[in-house]
């Protein structure tokens, strides 16, 4: 293969997050850029196939703008970062999401192999390109995908080079991917991948890759293993991921009251399933219904809050971590004397598809909270944060909540009454006894309005079984 470039450059940088549709797309807003490297070897030309190793599924593309360095750059300013660029042209940050896992941090196999760096088709002179007025596009089989521009950039290019070129010299015809927009997501074998860069007047032409099979990974070190959290990225807005419950499960439990519920999980031997002492935070009468992932808190110690309360703690990474159909369940030690839930992440958690969350401790900003829409039931209300009594220790591990014991993948099931844990392999079983409960339920009602006595009637005794199948058949007519 002839390099795009002509002579391989000495190293190949590529920006993780520059665009804000993509910084919106993922969640985070960076203060500051980083990087990764991708191998020299990596480079393709235009018409060259991107090639998918057998076993991987998530190929993904990212129409990217890239920088060809002029001139050796060595601890230069912003203002003259971009003096350093020589050639602008089109680029395709391809990788396979299925290996992330394997160098978590480097990517260097899942960035890195062959064919994964398509650049062209044609060079623009970056002294004829204002920075701030490029735009990128990217079409997938003849469809626009990506279309957006340069003048918002999180991290413009001259600071780009400045900041690399504090540590790290760049040397004439290093490449610098810049970041891709929203839009990014997964291409198949037969698939056709077009990346443009242009200004009012210059287009660097449309860099053109087909996607085809490779061969296999002999399994001499790690293999592609595609996790819902590697697929959810890959997407990106294009993800569909499958309902963590059915649908037709989910309504069934929520047809149910959770009284109902308790009631047929002690006649199982289960009596300690409801998170006592919690209620819900809004008085909507919806229900809630969901799959539990779970949050621990830990009494406050102050020097490890320093370490695990700051930053992209456990709490924030729960709420990160959160699926479509989650209720994020918290073990808060029964302590509401501290928040451990507010509006932000309240609002987060409801982006990010839960279906409600579960908290033994305090919620903040409650008012706001219970606008949201989002089922939150919680042991109280309080104005501090959660410093003042729990550290965010962990997320996705066994926890008690409410003095019930929740493992992540349990069912989450709330009404006005409370909360009620359900083993998801007794969930059908429940339903169908719930029901037959309620039925009964509704026909002693009607008997003790009409002025019978509960006597024998209430649980449904032998001598009103008759009269019970009757009403049973003139119910179902």
């Amino acid at each position: 293969m002839t390099h795009p470039l002509g002579n391989p450059p000495t190293k190949i940088v590529a920006v993780h997050l520059n665009y804000p549709s993509r910084a919106q797309e993922r969640g985070r807003l960076p203060a500051q850029p980083s990087y990764f490297l991708k191998p020299p070897s990596s480079l393709a030309g235009t018409k060259e196939a991107i090639v998918r190793p057998a076993g991987c599924e998530l190929l993904g593309f990212e129409g990217e703008i890239a920088l060809v360095i002029g001139s050796r750059a060595q601890r230069v300013a912003p203002e003259d970062g971009w003096s350093y660029v020589r050639w602008v042209t089109a680029a395709n940050d391809a990788g396979v999401y299925d290996l992330r896992y394997a160098d978590r941090g480097s990517n260097l196999r899942s960035k890195g192999a062959d064919s994964f760096t398509p650049l062209g088709p044609r060079l623009l002179d970056a002294r004829r390109l204002a920075p701030a007025a490029l735009r990128l596009r990217t079409w997938v089989n003849g469809e626009l995908v990506q279309d957006d521009t340069t003048d918002t950039l999180l991290f413009p290019f001259g600071q780009l080079v400045a900041d690399l070129s504090r540590l790290v010299t760049l040397e004439p015809g290093d490449v610098i991917l810049t970041g891709t927009p929203a839009g990014a997501s997964v291409v198949s074998p037969g698939d056709l991948v077009e990346v443009e860069v242009s200004s009012d007047e210059l287009s660097t032409g449309r860099l053109r890759n087909p996607i085809a099979d490779g061969p296999a990974l002999k399994a001499y070190g790690a293999m592609p293993k595609a996790s819902p959290a590697e697929r959810e990225a890959a997407y990106g807005a294009a993800y569909e991921p499958e309902p963590l419950l059915h649908p037709r499960l989910a309504e069934e439990l929520r047809s149910v009251s959770v009284a109902t519920l308790s009631a047929q999980l002690r006649s199982r031997g289960l009596p300690h399933m409801s998170i006592d002492g919690v209620g819900p935070m809004s008085t909507d009468g919806r229900a809630m219904v969901g799959v539990a992932h779970t949050l621990r808190y830990l009494p406050l110690r102050e020097d490890l809050f320093k370490r695990h309360g700051t930053g992209m703690n456990a709490q924030k990474r729960a709420i990160e971590e959160l699926r479509p159909g989650h209720v994020l369940v918290m073990d808060a030690r029964r302590d509401a004397s501290a928040g451990t839930l507010g509006d932000i992440l309240a609002l987060r958690a409801r982006t990010r598809g839960a279906a409600g969350v579960v908290t033994d401790g305090a919620v903040r900003d409650s008012a706001a909270v219970a606008e949201l829409g989002l089922p939150v039931y919680a042991a109280g209300s309080h104005p501090s944060v959660l410093g003042r009594r729990h550290v965010p220790w962990d997320t996705g591990v066994p926890i008690a909540c409410g003095g019930a014991l929740v493992q992540p993948g349990d069912l989450i099931v709330g009404d006005a009454d409370g909360v009620v844990v359900v083993p998801p392999e007794l969930a059908d079983e429940l339903v169908a006894d719930c029901r037959e409960q309620e039925r009964q339920e509704r026909f002693i009602a009607e008997q003790v309005a009409a002025g019978e006595s509960v006597e024998g009637l209430y649980p449904l005794g032998s001598n009103w079984r008759d009269a019970y199948e009757n009403w049973c058949k003139g119910e179902s007519q």
